[in-house]
């Protein structure tokens, strides 16, 4: 997806965030069943999710019959890149650097910057 990633409501995440853990095409009941260990949202407070979610292009509504299957247009990566980048330009100014001493600070353990570390490492930065 070449235009900037919107952020979105924590409503509409959640249901992206359900998609993005289950297998596609995928049917209303699994993206409920999926939601259920979440939070319970009423089938129409689902379906209305699911076509703004479609509307602002994040998702393909595929029908089968009667039935609808959705399909995730943006993957979580290219999602958290994007709000990644937004966060890094809005909140720290555009600054790597203060961004790191954020995260620094903010109580990563060891393990967490090992992981890091790997990482940049392995998309060679």
């Amino acid at each position: 997806m070449e235009e900037e990633l919107r952020r979105l409501p924590d409503s509409e995440l959640e249901v992206m965030q359900a998609l993005w853990e289950l297998e596609e095409p995928i049917c209303r009941q699994a993206i409920e069943e999926k939601m259920a260990q979440r939070r319970s949202l009423a089938v129409t407070t689902l379906l209305t999710l699911l076509t703004r979610l479609a509307d602002k292009g994040y998702v393909r509504i595929e029908k089968d019959g009667r039935r609808s299957r959705y399909v995730p247009l943006v993957t979580r990566r290219e999602y958290q890149a994007a709000q990644s980048r937004r966060f890094v330009e809005k909140v720290c100014g555009g600054s790597i650097p203060a961004f790191a001493g954020a995260l620094c600070a903010s109580g990563l353990s060891r393990e967490d910057l090992d992981e890091l570390r790997r990482l940049l490492e392995e998309d060679g930065l």
